[in-house]
């Protein structure tokens, strides 16, 4: 049998401990639910983990209603007493978005639709990314945690990935061993980039930084962007592309941090922290945003928007998450597109290893890109085009003064920012999303 391809599998089909049907490469929301249906659908796969849960990771930890769908159809349990060690403990949901700006205050409920449900959620990822990974495991997945892959293992012969070398929890290096390997290592993606797969200069990216605030907000029930931010680093003021946020964690702190996109020509100059930390200084003092209050450090982290790294398969390698710059340009959220393709590879790579001939295999596995570019690419294309819109300072100043006090127009605007229309049926302010969608290049 050729280990240049994928192969058909059973649920009990006996496997040496450093081989499986399917690796996949970082227990992240992307790589846990590629897991999670992989093992439902009978497939071994191994799921391989760099850190030790729980674990830390940069995120404003809001969820809009497209991830919460995702994780009622994994079955999480939304309950407040799923809690993994080290976490919160708590699901706090949310009734929709605030926005400020332009001396506007505006509260959007999230729109009510038969494909998503009418709440968000905020949890922190010191648990939320353990959650998702506890599932996969329980569907039959094998994590290994602590598990440092370093590169592609490539058949010399059809030039395909057939598994992985890694340094396991005691420094020892191992050589893992499968037909198919997918990414979901993030946005360095080390494993795509040591595969040829480099990251697209013609898509934006963007940089978050966040830290924690005990705060008496800590319970709000809206999300809160705040859509003005203003560096004077340069020496003049700058009005920069991206919003500040303020989430009630539900623990006794607020998840407070801004996002920047490269849109605009200070980017590479702005001290991102230093910004953080003049905002907030900003904010009424009984918020509580002060040092004093900080529970831990700011930290940052990028955000590779509108499919930054192509193609997402080649060679045996699927790109989920992160790795495939899956964050939506218009809103900065990655967690529900992480997690909805990650449901896509899974659903395709199923397909694929009951395939009986490798060529049947490799067209089914071709399904994948074309999949996401069919779901996301025009969308995707919409948000790029916002994405320059809002760089220019001059029409940030204008959409903020005349837009925020239209409240017609601002429902228009969530619906479209936060992805949130029906697909086939709907209202007029879907059908006009969905059609521009469909006829903006998916490129």
């Amino acid at each position: 049998m050729s280990e240049t391809a994928p192969t058909a599998t059973t649920v009990d089909r006996a496997h040496p401990q450093h081989e499986a049907d399917v690796i996949v490469v970082g227990a992240g929301p992307a790589g846990s639910t590629v897991a999670h249906y992989l093992a439902q659908a009978g497939v071994d796969v191994l799921l391989l983990e760099k850190t030790a849960f729980p674990r830390e990771k940069v995120c404003g930890d809001g969820l809009t209603p497209r991830a919460v769908r995702q994780l009622i159809a994994m079955g999480i349990s939304l309950d407040d007493a799923s809690a993994a060690p080290g976490g919160s403990g708590r699901w706090l949901r949310n009734r929709g978005l605030r926005i400020i700006g332009g001396g506007v205050r505006l509260e959007l409920p999230w729109p009510e639709l038969s494909e998503y449900p009418d709440f968000g959620l905020v949890r922190t990822r010191m648990d939320f990314d353990q959650i998702l990974a506890e599932r996969a495991v329980k569907s039959g997945a094998r994590l290994l945690e602590r598990t440092n892959v370093t590169g592609p293992v490539v058949d010399p012969r059809s030039n395909r990935i057939v598994g992985v070398h890694a340094k396991d929890a005691d420094g020892e290096r191992v050589t893992f061993r499968a037909p198919l390997v997918v990414a979901a290592d993030g946005n360095s993606s080390r494993l795509s980039v040591a595969m040829g797969i480099r990251k697209r200069d013609d898509r934006p990216m963007g940089v978050a930084v966040r830290t924690y605030f005990t705060s008496p907000r800590h319970e709000d029930d809206y999300l809160e962007s705040w859509l003005e931010l203003w560096d004077s680093s340069s020496g003049r003021d700058v009005l920069l592309p991206g919003y500040g946020w303020v989430f009630g964690v539900g623990d006794g702190t607020s998840n407070v941090g801004l996002g920047i996109l490269n849109s605009t020509s200070v980017f590479q100059d702005v001290d991102y922290r230093r910004l953080l930390r003049r905002w907030t200084a900003s904010m009424p003092e009984e918020w509580g945003f002060t040092e004093d209050n900080q529970r831990g450090q700011i930290r940052g982290a990028a955000l590779p928007m509108g499919f930054n790294r192509t193609p997402h398969y080649a060679r045996g390698l699927l790109l989920v998450g992160d790795s495939g710059g899956m964050v939506n340009p218009f809103n900065g959220e990655g967690i529900a597109y992480a997690m909805e393709a990650g449901q896509v590879a899974a659903d395709v790579i199923a397909q694929a290893v009951a395939r009986p001939t490798p060529q049947a295999r490799e067209r089914a596995l071709l399904a994948y890109p074309r999949i996401l570019r069919d779901t996301y690419g025009g969308y995707y294309t919409l948000g790029r085009y916002f994405v320059k819109m809002i760089g220019n300072a001059h029409f940030m100043k204008y959409a903020t003064k005349y837009g925020l006090p239209q409240p017609l127009l601002m429902r228009f605007t969530l619906k479209l920012l936060a992805n949130l229309t029906e697909p086939s049926r709907g209202d007029a302010m879907d059908r006009v999303i969905n059609g521009l969608s469909r006829m903006a290049p998916a490129a």
